[in-house]
């Protein structure tokens, strides 16, 4: 769990590093796509598998949801400071006890409720825009609506996942993600393709390797040790993007982001650990 932890800030540090040498956001997504896509490919045909699966227009729904949350997430991460992108994504949990209430039927219980409390009163503390010291002042309230958005679609995922897992393969599950995504953001970009020097080649490259690192290490992870236990692991992410932010774009979190990124990893970690 921290290697995948890493993994997922190191390529989020990488798609900052990206979009700051003016590759489109959605040119990021296409590259990530394209490795997401051979890797998933590759892997199906290991288990002798169909790559089309059963529930063809849920497997669609989740790799579009994925898609569109996947755009927004590095929009995010391109424009605010990587630890405070990072921390929004961890309202998701939250977001998914709601979508999981209607779609699945499923109960919310009080650890849930005090979760989606203090996420809620983290965001808030979080746009806070007079303790920002200059930062994006002009895009922050769009980047933190982004990001917002991010971890709604994750969650809206997540939970077509939890439904399609009674009667898909993960791997097929993960196919249509990068199956979806590299067309849209294709055809999202037009004509606003840049041709990558060899510098930012290199970055769209790493992108893909980091996520896979990360994907393989939470996998690994999950095989292993008890979901809620190993996931509480994931939240390290936070301290290695803000470490990430610090020596590579000189970013200091400020006291607002401090306090909201509190109340938004609080709130989660009690919804994971309530029952214990």
């Amino acid at each position: 769990m921290l290697l995948s932890a890493l993994g997922f800030a190191l390529m989020a540090a990488c798609v900052k590093s990206a979009a700051t040498r003016g590759i489109p956001v959605l040119e990021i997504v296409a590259f990530r796509a394209i490795v997401s896509l051979a890797l998933s490919y590759l892997d199906i045909k290991r288990k002798r598998l169909s790559v089309w699966g059963n529930n063809k227009p849920l497997l669609i729904a989740r790799g579009t949801v994925g898609a569109l949350a996947l755009m927004c997430v590095f929009y995010a991460v391109s424009t605010l400071p990587l630890a405070e992108a990072t921390v929004l994504q961890y309202t998701y949990p939250a977001f998914t006890a709601l979508i999981a209430l209607w779609f699945l039927k499923e109960r919310i219980q009080f650890a849930t409720l005090l979760c989606i409390g203090m996420s809620i009163a983290g965001v808030i503390a979080m746009m806070q825009p007079n303790l920002r010291d200059g930062i994006i002042i002009d895009a922050s309230a769009l980047s933190i609506a982004a990001a917002l958005l991010g971890a709604l679609g994750s969650a809206v995922a997540y939970v077509i996942v939890r439904h399609l897992s009674r009667t898909e393969d993960s791997s097929v599950i993960i196919f249509y993600f990068p199956l979806i995504a590299f067309p849209l953001s294709v055809v999202l970009l037009h004509d606003n393709f840049v041709i990558p020097n060899l510098e930012a080649l290199a970055l769209l490259i790493l992108v893909g390797i980091f996520t896979q690192i990360g994907q393989i290490g939470l996998t690994k992870a999950m095989a292993v040790e008890k979901a809620g236990k190993a996931a509480a692991y994931a939240y390290v992410q936070v301290v290695f993007s803000a470490i990430l932010g610090w020596a590579l774009f000189a970013e200091v979190p400020t006291l607002w982001t401090a306090i909201g990124g509190l109340f938004i990893i609080s709130g989660a970690l009690i919804n994971t650990f309530y029952k214990r």
